[in-house]
Parts: C-alpha cells; structure tokens; sequence
C-alpha cells in the first residue's frame, strides 16, 4: 500500500529456512580485542539468528558475490562459518574489528561503543552488499534482499485531522524498533505505549490539505511484520548518559496481532532468541553480555570468551536492552 511494487525479487522469500537445519552443541565465545564487547554481543546474537545462519552457511552469497574490498556479508559469512564449525574454545573477530570504519563511521577500535548502534549500522552494511550491483532497482525491489526479509518490516503512520477527521497515511520501512521504557514496566506495555494515538500540536502542527495548521492525532502501527523482530529497551534518560536501571518484564513467546494495523487475523506468535543485556551505572561505560539460543535448544550465557549453559528462568529474569524474537 502506497508503494510501488518491486522492479525485482532480490531474494525468493520461499528460500528462507527459519529452523536450523544444521543442529549442534553452541560454537566458540569471541575474544574481547579492547573495548569489543558491545560488538561481540551483536556479531553472537546475529551467529544465532536461525534464518540469516542457514543462508550464511549455505555460502551462497560469497559464491555470487564480486565486490571488491569490504563486502559485509562476506566477513559474516566466514565469521559464522568460524564460530559454529571451528573446534577452538575461542575465535578472533579480527575481520570485524579490522573493517569496523566501514560498518560505521563512529566506531573506532579501542573505543567503546553501543551495541545498538552497533547492531543498526551491521544491518545497514549487510542490506548495502546484497544491493551490490543492484542500485538502479527502486525502493520496493530494495526491500526484498535476504536482510530486509528477514529482519525487516513496515510500519504505518496515520494522522487524523481533529478538525475535519482528514485522514493522510504513509508507510516507513524499518529493520528493528526503538521503545521508550520510562514508564513502561513490560515490553507489551511499551509496544501498547509505542502504537497509542499521539497528539500533535505546538509546532507539531499537522498541515492539513483543507485546514491549514491544525491539531492532529497521530498512530503508528506494525503495517507489515518481519520474521525476526528485534527491539531496542531505550535506557538512555538523558543525553547526559544517565541510565534507566528498571527490570522490564518480556516474555518467551510474544504475538505482534495487537500492535498490527489490522488486529483481526490470527495470532502473530514470535519466540525469544537472544537478548543483550548492559551492566554498569551509566550507559556510557560499563560492559555487554548476552543470552543465545543455540540450535540445539538450549540457552547460553554468552560473556566475550566464556559460553556457559543457563535456563531460561535465568533469561527471562535480565535488565535487557535488546531483544531478538523470531516467527
């Protein structure tokens, strides 16, 4: 709706595989290269990621791929490839690390950064290599690569006129969504938060085809969901650094219906994967974990160089930050 149809199929959706078709016991931790726990964290998260890990493995990308220099896609490919198949305890991301000014121009090795950022701008970098070579496709054809097919999704924006209940919708692409968590206590409750009408006044002002400047509402809603979707707990209060410290409650299994702009259908049931939690008083230091399901089922502990086997009352019981559900 409101798009134009894709030029190409850059990916045959049917090809995406959201079971592990290889199952075995968790690969190696990754070696922390000086402040690269925000980046271990991502690269772990994304190694468990069912779909995108079956398509890694399968090599078809690097066997088409003819760009020169830094291909993101590439360095995951290999790095996957190393941790799920190597015998070693613990591998090296020095590829990642080495490229990192590629992946964002923010990033610089030695510095700490945010896994957040991190895990947008790798997303980012991957959808730019599958659109190697395909740059004269519109902007529908760009949503169908393997990455936007996985990880990303619509959403819409409806805004009311208060005066003369004008409607004006538009739609918005997105690989993962950011929640405001100052005062939710649960990720449903912020994903209610996130999709209830907002008020547009002051200078927020909607220009309204008959109106003019008028007061307006506005809803966002998932138009159009991904398979994997991945959420970002907001803990930054202030843009002093200074962090919100609050447990918000998230479940194993989540159904997006509720948040959809269509609620009627059947239940749209998302299973929880991985998450990223922060530890440390202010969000600008302190240090990243994270929780990943392996393809044998079973959760682990993941702590730079240290995998360690965990339930999953330990999992639903974090300060997360980021959380990876799958379909």
């Amino acid at each position: 709706e409101g798009m134009a149809l894709p030029q190409r199929i850059l990916f045959v959706p049917e090809e995406i595989c959201m079971d592990w078709q290889q199952r075995q016991r968790p690969g190696a931790g990754l070696c922390n290269l000086g402040s690269t726990c925000y980046i271990n964290v991502i690269l772990q998260c994304l190694t468990y990621t069912p779909p995108l890990a079956n398509y890694l493995l399968s090599r078809d990308h690097s066997q088409l791929c003819h760009r020169q220099g830094f291909c993101m896609m590439c360095i995951m490919e290999a790095h996957v490839r190393k941790v799920l198949h190597s015998s070693d305890s613990v591998i090296w991301p020095r590829a990642v690390v080495r490229d990192l000014k590629f992946i964002g121009e923010e990033f610089e090795p030695d510095m700490a950064g945010d896994a957040y950022e991190f895990l947008r701008c790798a997303l980012e970098a991957m959808q730019r290599a599958c659109l190697s070579g395909s740059s004269d496709v519109n902007i529908s054809s760009q949503t169908t690569t393997i990455i936007h097919q996985i990880f990303g999704g619509f959403l819409k924006s409806r805004v009311t006129c208060l005066r003369c209940q004008a409607v004006s919708d538009s739609y918005k692409a997105f690989l993962n969504v950011l929640l405001d968590i100052k005062a939710p206590s649960s990720l449903t409750a912020a994903l209610e938060d996130f999709v209830a009408p907002k008020k547009l006044d002051g200078e927020y002002c909607f220009k309204c085809s008959k109106c003019e400047k008028v007061t307006a509402s506005k809803r966002v809603t998932v138009h159009r969901v991904p398979k994997v979707f991945t959420v970002c707990l907001e803990r930054a209060a202030d843009h002093t650094g200074k962090k919100i410290s609050k447990i918000v409650e998230y479940p194993e299994y989540l159904d997006l219906r509720p948040y959809m702009s269509d609620i009627a259908g059947e239940p749209l049931l998302y299973s929880l994967y991985a998450l990223v939690v922060h530890s440390g008083d202010t969000c600008l230091d302190g240090h990243f974990f994270c929780y990943t399901k392996a393809s044998n089922g079973l959760w682990y502990k993941m702590d730079d160089e240290s995998v360690d086997n965990c339930g999953i009352h330990t999992v639903l019981r974090q300060q997360a930050y980021l959380l990876f559900y799958a379909r």
